[in-house]
């Protein structure tokens, strides 16, 4: 049964980190228009409360630990629709593109004021967008080189493959796909496939 409350909000905080944890759960439910704020560290325990609340907004750390916020919010998304996903990061950016692919209605960088986290997640919650944090529409531009190595890799190609098939080092493969995991704000080779197929980068 559904736990939202009429005329105000109910907002789920998925963050990993203690101090913004506690943070903004503290700032959010000190608000008045905000009627519970529940708290989860991880995937699969946001996936239960977001069954059990439905909350109108979920703010979502874009990088919890080995998981991926996008694809939380995919996930969110899946068990309860109604759910709007607000991203947000203390360390990178993702595009307005690849976010609205993922499902989430907005980005906040974590280095905004209070007033305008809150500002963004009310707005949110009434239906309405914001990527004013968000990265450009499109990366920091990959070399020609890194789009090669970028679409050997969305084959499953090893970096010794890679090398092998485009002569070069396994060190300079090595350099070349650190600095597109960069660009592209990713940490392994499945998500650099999945943000590059979100971006049409592949």
């Amino acid at each position: 049964m559904s736990t939202r409350e009429v005329g105000r909000t109910v907002v789920l905080l998925v963050d990993d980190h203690e101090v913004v944890h506690w943070g903004l759960r503290s700032l959010l439910s000190n608000q008045s228009w905000v009627a519970r704020c529940v708290s989860a560290r991880n995937g699969e325990e946001a996936i239960e409360l977001a069954k059990r609340y439905s909350p109108h907004v979920a703010l979502v750390d874009l990088f919890l630990g080995t998981e991926s916020g996008a694809e939380l919010c995919e996930r969110l998304r899946e068990v309860e629709p109604r759910t709007r996903v607000l991203l947000l990061s203390g360390a990178g950016r993702i595009s307005a593109t690849a976010a609205k692919a993922a499902g989430a209605s907005g980005f906040v960088p974590k280095d905004w004021p209070a007033a305008d986290v809150c500002r963004a997640v009310l707005a949110v919650a009434a239906g309405r967008t914001v990527f004013d944090g968000a990265a450009p529409a499109t990366p920091a531009g990959l070399s020609p080189r890194e789009r090669e190595i970028l679409e050997l890799i969305a084959t499953g190609a090893t970096n010794p493959e890679i090398a092998k098939t485009l002569h070069l080092s396994p060190h300079t493969v090595k350099e070349h796909t650190s600095s597109l995991y960069r660009k592209l704000e990713v940490r392994n080779r499945a998500e650099a496939v999945r943000a590059a197929d979100r971006l049409g980068l592949t």
